[in-house]
């Protein structure tokens, strides 16, 4: 069986089960701390997601938040889109493999769904663009939230959002799939620029945006948060900011911060 094997576990997230629920669960104590703040998210629902995808211990919290509300959809497909931080290469790579590993178990690969990708939107499948945190960190939350799920792995390098907004598009025709689109934010400034720069990014995906996007913004992921917002655009979705945070929450090192948002498309409530 090919698997795509972990590569980031015990180090952006606990590599053990036990300690994957007991973080997870701590996320939710802080939320179910706050009623108000719980019972709004508890009551939202889409299935298109922006989160984050530092180590847990700083961005988890965020993105948990986001795989909290997408649970209550239950999709029977997740397309988890990323960018690649390690290796370069043209366009967006597909895992075709058949299962995902996660220290949970396994997350199926939905191989129907690679393969109308595949077909449609000329893909390929770069083996070394998958040993890659950005999508990976999120399996865990998945596999938790969503255990009979299955998983597709997008990973793109040298691409640009109008390569990435029609697969968006088309994963969203099914009304049991999911997107997840993952991204940080700024990177390495002090806490308050820091905060300035991710202002212009916040804006820009509560108001979805795209000019507002390249007034400053900066977030590694920055080519999927354009697909999705352009997506969301032409199908009138509204986007509603989940989370905010930058890595100072956790270090308290206000010197070189990131920063970290999440966010749910959905339509008019």
């Amino acid at each position: 069986m090919k698997q795509r094997m972990m590569s980031v576990a015990g180090s952006f997230y606990p590599n053990e089960p036990h300690a994957i629920e007991e973080m997870i669960a701590h996320f939710n104590s802080i939320l179910d701390a706050h009623p108000e703040l719980a019972d709004r998210f508890d009551s939202l629902r889409g299935r298109a997601v922006i989160v984050p995808h530092a180590g847990w211990v700083y961005s988890g919290f965020t993105a948990n938040i986001a795989y909290r509300i997408l649970k209550h959809n239950a999709p029977k497909t997740v397309v988890v889109i990323g960018p690649s931080h390690r290796v370069g290469f043209d366009g967006i790579s597909i895992a075709d493999v058949e299962s995902y590993q996660t220290p949970l178990g396994n997350l199926d690969i939905d191989q129907e769904t690679v393969r109308n990708l595949r077909e449609r939107f000329s893909l390929h499948y770069h083996p070394d663009g998958h040993h890659e945190h950005s999508t990976e960190v999120q399996m865990p939350f998945l596999k938790y939230y969503l255990p009979e799920t299955r998983v597709v792995e997008l990973v793109y390098a040298y691409a640009d959002s109008s390569m990435v907004a029609p697969i968006i598009d088309s994963v969203l025709n099914d009304p049991d799939a999911a997107v997840v689109i993952s991204t940080d934010l700024s990177h390495f400034y002090t806490l308050e620029e820091a905060k300035r720069l991710d202002s212009i990014c916040l804006e820009a995906i509560r108001d979805t945006s795209i000019a507002r996007l390249y007034q400053g913004c900066e977030a590694c992921g920055m080519i999927g948060v354009e697909a999705m917002i352009d997506v969301a655009r032409k199908r009138d979705m509204h986007s509603t900011l989940l989370d905010y945070r930058t890595s100072a929450d956790a270090s308290h090192d206000t010197s070189r911060v990131v920063g970290y948002t999440s966010a749910l498309f959905h339509f008019p409530i």
